[in-house]
């Protein structure tokens, strides 16, 4: 290399490193987030290092440095040779989002441990290569504990479970989810290849995912992936907990496949606690697991092909229970038609997931990529506490993905674009048509006992996401500069149209009083939609998403590196920015607050309003006076510190902000609650009696129950009833601060780490009431304002940023990996969790306290204080191989608003409270300690056919010991009215749902080639 080039490269190695420097510390303290491996070390100057996988055909080629220094970056994740020239050769696995280190001496090459790894089929010898050098908590989940691991579902993500401060849930109606730390699932994001699959409008944080008991992704096309907990580079966006980065399987130029059938039904499982109930019945139920893959060569060393299908057809059961508040009579106290709902019930479900992709090696130096992805969901929900199956929904969820993806390797550089479109719409509906009847409990201030007949018009929704967006990322692999820099730059733009209707013209709700006497006759009040002429119901937006970052991987010394890093993000929703609040709702905000004339004569609304510290010109939108987030400056530092030169014991440590998105879902109310508002109308009743010269009160007339449109005509020209949500002018982006400090040691065949984390959350979005009593108080006798709307409307729901959180956990985790010479593996993973919220991240309204920043930090409901989970797996003989996992964890503290006779700080009757329920079992030794208890076990028996075709028949048995993890487990008993708060005034359901299964026997057959 001439000595001008190594003196532009050092040149520009220091202007972007100082400038990353700069921008990374200032006071203001991905977009295309790899899956790819890369791979540095020393080997001799001058010498050619060349990476080949001879599987496939890859090949790249580096040039030693003068310094004995060399790069590749860039690598799918797979097992390779590598060598700088005779001697040096070895054979190595990269893992998926890593950069691992190999240094290519004559000495190097001496017999060294080996590992064998399975990869697409191939069975080679190899050393797995683990990156240590990084800032970055999180661990790699590989292909054998993919397919070792016993498992619920055929959910991918459920192995990040093995990962310290990760939690896979299955709630009680067999939805799955993902959480990372103490932040609410949204915060999660997913990237396979590269792209991010975040959802911008519904919850769950990948889109579809939101009340699904379905997969993101065929499992049988995912190779590895990488769980990042917390200090992610600069790289990764539009995450603010935990950043899941997944490789997909790639052809190579052998056919390989496999071929797999699970069943299980209610035959093989223990009875719920729900069916346990003296005369309950066992639900019928069944679950089906079929699919296949293939991959080969197109054209061999070049082109190859990887093809994924998998479906589902599930029959989960669920239990119909009382809501909370009921009273342990409240069947008796039913019409016999609505109690007779109660009980074991289920839960239709059926998925189909595709995957294809096609790999070609254009040259030495240029692979491209083509990849779909689709998935399609039906299925029945809203079932279980206080909703029966007649009120239950039926939701379409459906999704597909494209990419294109073109990686070009230069002499000095990486260059890799991302082009990719997504069409995502989740769809749900009512399973039936007509009325529906809520049944409060009201000596419980009126809590809902059980919805029955027809879901409300709420439950009509159409929501998606669909769009284009190109990337591109640019690594400088080659640069010197008081060390070895691995620099690497990218943008990204993104225009996805957002769609969300949240309401449909049907199915009124009519609600009615129970007490201790028995059930009312007349309903006390109904809600139903009344959609206003003129007016669309479908919000649809294009969001233009922008976003840039610089990553600097300053390696120092041999020991000390440094990574230095920042992004920025820019996002414009223009249905949020130039929305213009209707004319009507204005001038309603400007007449007489009609409770206020008699104590202040002429005070208008907005006055009421400014005296309770409310501005509504902060909710008023002319169409100019609102602006994108535009200043998402997001520092990413981080360091680790290799002790003693050999990657055996390494201090890390990182600090970073990082960005997330408020969900569309949100901001689309001020549209749609203003074209198909849902109006509240109460009933003038012998039992429940109000004024008729309300505007939303009427006389009760049998007629209502024959039409929706016998109410819409009594409000044609009102508005009253009407709820108004606004949003505030000056919305912020959530995003997290988050810190780490810790230490990984490897320990003959043991890696482990122990970390402390701190996360920080800011500007968690939440909709309080806006209402006000004249005198501008929110409390009075620890009462609120629900009964002062908006003049000829009726309540004011107001959306701002507010909700924090502050966490601390210790993430302990030990793993000794699979190898073929040993035959066996493990892994512990231990979390300790320290979190406090002011309000529960799961929740959006928040009507308890006047403002968001009323609320008390409170011990956070979360995640629990303890949570240990481990798994192994080993190699028996004849062909068997067998596996367990124990998932243990403390009982998960119980937000409640607490109603017990005394009034809180800010005047309320019910005090935001958290308590922690007993918990309700043992392991082994000590109390009743564990609030979640799970053993599986797994065995499979391998079968030679013929050459390189095998079958398999697998069992796995899940909840072995049949423990009852309940789920309708905070069911608040009494708080009494005597001032003082009882001790422990929370019980658990054990007649009710559960977390996770019964003990479950599932059988798997299956043939691979």
């Amino acid at each position: 290399m001439s000595t001008a080039v190594k003196f532009r490269r050092k040149i520009l190695a220091s202007v972007i490193a100082a400038s990353v420097t700069a921008i990374a510390i200032a006071p203001t303290v991905g977009f295309a987030q790899t899956a790819t491996a890369n791979l540095r070390g020393k080997a001799a100057p001058g010498s050619t290092v060349t990476v080949k996988n001879p599987n496939t055909g890859l090949t790249r080629r580096a040039t030693v440095n003068a310094d004995g220094s060399y790069s590749i970056i860039g690598l799918p994740p797979a097992t390779y040779t590598v060598d700088a020239g005779p001697g040096t050769e070895k054979q190595v696995t990269l893992t998926v989002a890593s950069t691992a280190t190999l240094n290519l001496t004559a000495e190097a090459a001496a017999p060294a441990a080996a590992n064998a790894t399975s990869l697409q089929g191939v069975t080679v010898s190899a050393s797995t290569l683990n990156e240590v050098k990084t800032p970055e908590v999180g661990q790699t989940i590989s292909l054998h504990q993919i397919q070792t691991i016993p498992q619920v579902s055929r959910n991918f993500l459920e192995f990040a479970d093995t990962v310290p401060g990760m939690a896979f849930n299955v709630d009680s109606a067999g939805h799955t989810s993902l959480r990372g730390g103490a932040m609410n699932n949204s915060s999660v994001n997913v990237f396979i290849d590269g792209v991010g699959q975040k959802s911008y409008v519904k919850e769950g944080g990948v889109s579809g995912q939101v009340n699904s008991q379905g997969n993101p992704f065929p499992q049988l096309a995912i190779g590895q992936y990488k769980v990042i907990t917390t200090n992610y580079k600069a790289e990764y966006d539009q995450v603010s907990s935990a950043a899941v980065t997944a490789e997909t399987k790639s052809g190579t130029n052998e056919f390989h496949g496999e071929v797999f059938d699970t069943y299980t039904s209610d035959k093989y499982r223990s009875r719920t606690a729900g069916e346990e109930a003296p005369g309950a019945d066992k639900a019928k139920s069944f679950e089906k697991e079929y699919g296949f893959a293939l991959g080969g060569p197109i054209i061999k060393d070049q082109m190859h092909f990887f093809i994924a299908y998998e479906e589902k057809k599930f029959d989960t059961p669920i239990t119909v229970t009382p809501g909370s508040g009921s009273p342990d009579t409240i069947n008796s106290l039913l019409p016999s038609s609505v109690a007779s709902q109660f009980g074991p019930a289920d839960l239709p479900f059926t998925e189909k997931l595709y995957f294809g992709k096609i790999d070609w090696e254009l040259t030495d130096r240029d692979r491209i990529e083509i990849s779909t992805q689709v998935r399609r969901e039906d299925q029945a929900d809203n079932i279980g506490s206080a909703q029966a199956r007649s009120a239950s929904i039926v939701t379409e969820n459906h999704d597909t993905r494209g990419l294109f993806r073109w990686q070009h390797s230069g002499d000095w550089y990486f260059n890799e674009l991302n082009a990719t479109y997504e069409n995502s719409s989740n769809n749900p509906t009512p399973l039936n048509f007509g009325n529906g009847a809520v049944y409060t409990y009201q000596p419980a201030n009126d809590s809902t006992i059980l919805g029955v007949g027809a879901a409300g018009p709420l439950a009509t929704q159409v929501k998606g996401q669909e769009g284009p967006s190109l990337s591109d990322d640019f690594t400088f692999n080659d640069l010197s500069w008081h060390g070895d820099h691995t620099i690497k730059i990218g943008w990204k733009y993104k225009e996805v149209t957002l769609h969300a209707q949240d309401a449909g013209d049907v199915n009124p709700l009519f609600y009615y009083d129970v007490d201790d006497a028995g059930t009312h006759a007349l309903p006390y009040k109904v809600q139903f939609s009344n959609p206003v002429a003129g007016l669309d119901p479908i919000s649809e937006t294009k969001s233009k998403q922008y976003g840039g970052y610089a990553q600097d991987d300053w390696a120092i010394t041999d020991k000390l590196t440094l990574n230095l890093g920042v992004r920025w993000d820019y996002e414009k929703t223009p249905s949020y920015l130039d929305h213009v609040t209707p004319d009507n709702v204005i001038a309603a905000f400007n007449m007489p607050d009609p409770a206020a004339q008699g104590q202040f004569p002429g005070q208008t609304y907005a006055q009421t309003l400014a005296k309770g510290g409310v501005n509504i010109n902060d909710y008023i939108s002319n169409g100019h006076n609102r602006h994108a987030y535009n200043k998402e400056w997001q520092p990413r530092l981080g360091m680790s510190y290799d002790l003693f030169g050999d990657e055996a014991h390494v201090i890390h440590a990182g600090a970073g902000r990082s960005y997330d998105r408020n969900l569309y879902d949100y901001l689309q109310l001020e549209q749609t609650k203003s074209a198909i508002p849902i109006q509240e109308v109460f009933f003038n009743v012998p039992e429940r009696p109000c004024s008729t010269t309300a505007a939303n009160c009427l006389n009760w007339n049998p007629i209502y129950l024959n039409g929706l449109q016998n109410l819409q005509s009594q409000f044609a020209s009102t508005n009253a009833g009407q709820e108004i949500d606004v949003l505030n002018n000056k919305l912020k982006a959530p995003y997290s601060d988050q810190y780490s400090l810790g230490m990984s040691n490897q320990l003959g065949d043991w890696q482990t780490d122990a970390t402390v984390t701190r996360v920080l959350s800011y500007d968690g979005f939440a909709f309080t009431l806006g209402n006000r009593y004249p005198d501008g108080s929110f409390f009075q006798g620890g009462g609120q304002p629900w009964g002062n709307g908006v003049p000829g409307f009726g309540s004011l729901i107001i959306g701002n940023n507010g909700i924090r959180t502050r966490t601390t956990q210790v993430l302990l985790s030990a793993s000794k990996p699979y190898t073929k010479e040993s035959g066996w593996s493990s892994t512990f993973a231990y979390t300790y969790t320290r979190a406090y919220q002011n309000r529960d991240i799961n929740e959006h309204y928040s009507f308890d306290e006047e403002t968001i920043g009323n609320y008390p930090f409170i011990l956070s409901n979360a995640a629990p204080k303890h949570r240990f989970v481990t798994t192994g797996s080993i190699d028996g003989p004849w062909g068997f191989s067998f596996s367990a996992k124990l998932t243990l964890a403390t009982p998960t503290p119980y937000n409640a608003i607490a109603n017990y006779g005394a009034i809180g700080p800010n005047g309320e009757a019910g005090i935001p409270t958290t308590f922690i329920p007993r918990g309700g079992s043992k392991f082994l030794v000590g109390g009743n300690i564990w609030g979640y208890r799970d053993i599986d076990f797994q065995a499979t028996k391998d079968f030679k056919i013929w050459g390189d075709v095998s079958a398999y028949m697998r069992f796995d048995i899940l909840n072995v010991f049949n423990w009852k993890n309940f789920d309708d487990a905070a069911v608040l008993t009494s708080f009494g009215s005597s001032g003082t708060l009882p001790t422990n005034p929370v019980a658990y359901d054990k007649h009710g749902n559960i977390t996770f299964v019964p003990r479950t026997a599932k059988f798997t057959v299956g043939v691979k080639f």
